[in-house]
């Protein structure tokens, strides 16, 4: 069964094509989860993630603030999903709320079934193998790793790359796991991973360093 991933560079709205494509994976009228961490205004922000999916008529979502929703109602809900969106924030708490818990058997379970999975920043980064953090995105300003999800192996990525100036970032992250892929994405931009592999993009710009130069992927929404 095809898998569908979609990483976004920053945070929402869905790029259009992938709105389209994420809701085309779904197969099923069920509804699309939600996954964010619970910080102050959580709900007013919703709307960022859910209209353009409401535009292609997707109805129903689950909104599953975490720590505060048991895990027992997360997986629950995304067992019923047909469609699971990682929204973006601190990294490492998404990290340590979905990929050091059972929630991240489940949604890899579901992603293994062709439920399609979008993450949008924070949500990118924990969703391949590898998770790197850039000294931006942690309080002690380092270069992290840990355990992501493991949706896609050997791949590297990087968000708000030219916003954040993360060159450097992943260069240091490429110098440290060299056998990966690396991709570099941009706000307002998504790369598409169908069946584990690079399929398509769409926004402003997609880069990545191959002998130790950086270049910009082009833009196909094939």
């Amino acid at each position: 069964m095809d898998t569908h991933l979609f990483l976004f560079g920053g945070g929402p709205p869905f790029t259009s094509h992938m709105a389209r494509r994420f809701v085309e994976a779904a197969q099923t009228e069920g509804p699309v989860s939600i996954l964010c961490v619970d910080r102050s205004g959580w709900e007013e922000y919703m709307p960022r993630y859910t209209q353009a999916l409401r535009d292609l008529g997707v109805s129903k979502f689950y909104f599953l603030p975490l720590p505060t929703t048991p895990i027992e109602q997360v997986i629950a809900c995304l067992d019923r999903s047909s469609g699971i969106i990682i929204g973006g924030g601190d990294t490492n708490l998404y990290a340590d709320y979905i990929v050091e818990t059972s929630i991240s058997n489940t949604i890899k379970e579901r992603y293994e079934r062709g439920v399609p999975i979008a993450g949008f920043s924070a949500g990118a980064l924990i969703s391949p193998e590898r998770c790197v953090i850039s000294p931006h995105d942690n309080v002690e300003g380092v270069f992290q790793h840990r355990k992501g999800l493991g949706l896609i192996a050997d791949v590297l990525i990087a968000v708000h790359f030219t916003e954040w100036n993360e060159e450097a970032h992943l260069r240091h992250a490429v110098s440290t796991f060299s056998d990966h892929l690396n991709y570099g994405i941009d706000e307002a931009t998504c790369i598409y991973f169908r069946h584990g592999r690079l399929e398509a993009t769409e926004g402003k710009g997609v880069y990545s360093i191959e002998n130790e130069i950086l270049t910009k992927i082009s833009t196909s929404h094939a």
